[in-house]
């Protein structure tokens, strides 16, 4: 676990909460919401102050337009020290999963994406933590991790299989395809589409819908579909990271990181 940052101390994360509802908003438009070092920190801290504030009922996270998150801000993360201090992360004898995604996944309070435009990458992965996926008709989604010679996070191996079925799982997968916001309601990865002027109004409902109810009946109404739905968190989590750490240092994630960079396509070798 990263050390603790406030809300108030947030940089690239804009925090809010107004009538039982904690609004998480990445706030790196520049970078179309790519997520440095201290991006990912807040996004965790932004998920472990909403859990851990009793007037918190839901959440919604979403960004600032024109994209909800493109990923891994590949040049800062996957290079220099980042890069290095990634691997040694990684290559830990029993690795963490990512501090940001347990956040996520551990917040027992219902949590709704309100998808505003391009999700890929760790982006989608941040849309599969959320219990309820609402789009803008400028969504789109993206498994993008194999072209840059990586696995997915435990967002893609271990909720989008439950999610839209273990097939088109594979096949997003696999690929690295990205598909648009019809295509994700058509397969069930997002529950509605809307018109993008429209989207946080309808986040913001399905929200007030959510936070009537009683606080404890819906943390345990959480839990019981966590436990029938996905399993447990950690095993999976500690596989991933463990065979990232192995996946970082081969010659075809140096390639996939240099041709995104380079603006080309790649040529993966296998080593």
């Amino acid at each position: 676990m990263t050390a603790r940052i406030a809300p108030e101390d947030f940089i690239h994360l804009l925090y809010e909460v107004s009538d039982h509802v904690a609004t998480l908003t990445i706030n790196r438009p520049d970078r179309r919401n790519a997520l440095n070092r201290r991006a990912y920190d807040e996004v965790e801290w932004g998920f472990r102050a909403a859990a851990a504030d009793p007037d918190v009922r839901c959440v919604i996270v979403t960004a600032t337009d024109p994209a909800f998150c493109s990923g891994e801000d590949v040049k800062e993360m996957m290079t220099g020290e980042q890069g290095a201090a990634s691997v040694a992360r990684l290559t830990q004898v029993r690795p963490e999963p990512t501090p940001a995604a347990v956040a996520a996944l551990e917040c027992d309070k219902p949590v709704i994406a309100a998808v505003n435009g391009v999700a890929v990458g760790w982006g989608m992965e941040l849309t599969l933590f959320a219990d309820i996926r609402i789009a803008s008709e400028h969504a789109r989604f993206g498994e993008i991790f194999i072209k840059r010679g990586l696995i997915s996070d435990v967002g893609g191996l271990w909720r989008l299989p439950a999610i839209v079925g273990p097939a088109k799982a594979a096949e997003l997968l696999f690929t690295g395809d990205v598909i648009d916001a019809n295509e994700a309601l058509r397969i069930g990865l997002v529950t509605d589409v809307v018109p993008h002027g429209e989207l946080m109004v309808r986040a913001r409902a399905m929200a007030a819908r959510i936070a009537v109810n009683p606080p404890l009946a819906l943390r345990f109404m959480k839990e019981g579909l966590r436990r029938t739905s996905y399993g447990e968190l950690r095993d999976i989590g500690s596989w991933v990271s463990g065979t990232l750490g192995r996946l970082f240092q081969t010659e075809d994630h140096r390639e996939g990181v240099k041709s995104f960079l380079e603006k080309r396509e790649p040529k993966f070798t296998g080593k």
